[in-house]
This record gives C-alpha cells, sequence and structure tokens, in this order.
C-alpha cells in the first residue's frame, strides 16, 4: 500500500472512533453518521489548509462493521478486562477505539495485527496524556491473541 493509501486509512481509523463516539452520545445510527462524515467532514479545507484524504470505503466499513458485530466486538473486549471491570466503566472514547480495533482485528484478515494495533495505539495517544494508551495496547493485543492466534 502507497504512502497516501496508509495515510488515508489512518484518517479513516481516526474519523470512524469519532464517528462511533458520536453515535454512543447521541443515539444517531450508523448511516446517518457515515453520511455526514462524507458530506460534510471529508476533503474540507480549514483555515486554506487541505485536510488529509481520508479512504471513505474503509471508514463506511469500519463503522457499519462495528455496528453489525457489536455483541460479538464487546464480548471480546470484555474478555480482556479486568475481573469485575463492566465496559460501560470505561471512557467512551476508549470504547469507541477499542471496539474499532477490536473489530479490525477480528474482521479484517489483511490488516496486519501489528498495524492494527498502532494505529489504534496512536489514536488512543492522541486524546490521552495518562495510561489509556497502554490500556488500548494491552487490550488490543490481548484481543489480538484471542482471535489471530
Amino acid at each position: 500500500m502507497s504512502k497516501s493509501g496508509r495515510q488515508a486509512r489512518s484518517v479513516a481509523r481516526l474519523a470512524a472512533v469519532q464517528a462511533l463516539y458520536q453515535m454512543e452520545v447521541s443515539g444517531v445510527g450508523a448511516d446517518a453518521v457515515v453520511r455526514e462524515f462524507t458530506d460534510h467532514r471529508f476533503d474540507r479545507d480549514i483555515d486554506d489548509v487541505r485536510l488529509a484524504e481520508a479512504d471513505e470505503a474503509f471508514f463506511g466499513d469500519l463503522v457499519r462493521g462495528v455496528v453489525a458485530d457489536q455483541a460479538a466486538v464487546d464480548r471480546a473486549i470484555i474478555k480482556r478486562l479486568a475481573e469485575g471491570w463492566k465496559l460501560e466503566r470505561i471512557d467512551a472514547t476508549v470504547r469507541a477505539i477499542l471496539r474499532a480495533g477490536a473489530y479490525e482485528l477480528m474482521r479484517l484478515a489483511e490488516v496486519p495485527t501489528e498495524v492494527a494495533i498502532d494505529e489504534y495505539v496512536e489514536i488512543a495517544k492522541s486524546f490521552f496524556d495518562g495510561s489509556e494508551p497502554g490500556f488500548v495496547n494491552g487490550a488490543l493485543d490481548a484481543i489480538a491473541r484471542d482471535v489471530r492466534g
């Protein structure tokens, strides 16, 4: 994959996390959120600076896939939480990161494990300065072992 293709996928992953978060806090469905991002957030200029291009098809697949497989995705995450922890106790942004990452590890075998984990750890770092990126790394690594062997 070319550098621009990798960057477009990175942008799509970040947007998918934002979309999943938005869906959770607003109750809006996947198709409406995908349409909003496609129509109003991608391929735009801010202060005369062109934003990085997103792989919009990959973005749509991630968001719709997480929603379609959410029960299985959540089970995979819950299996790797500390005993007594509930998914609802985790910060909503971290939940969105874990859901997107777990879905990618579970359903998109063409994406190398290291790439998927690294991408979502970097997304966590863009939102958090504390222990959250390490938590995301550990959880996704454990999920990868569960689903990819």
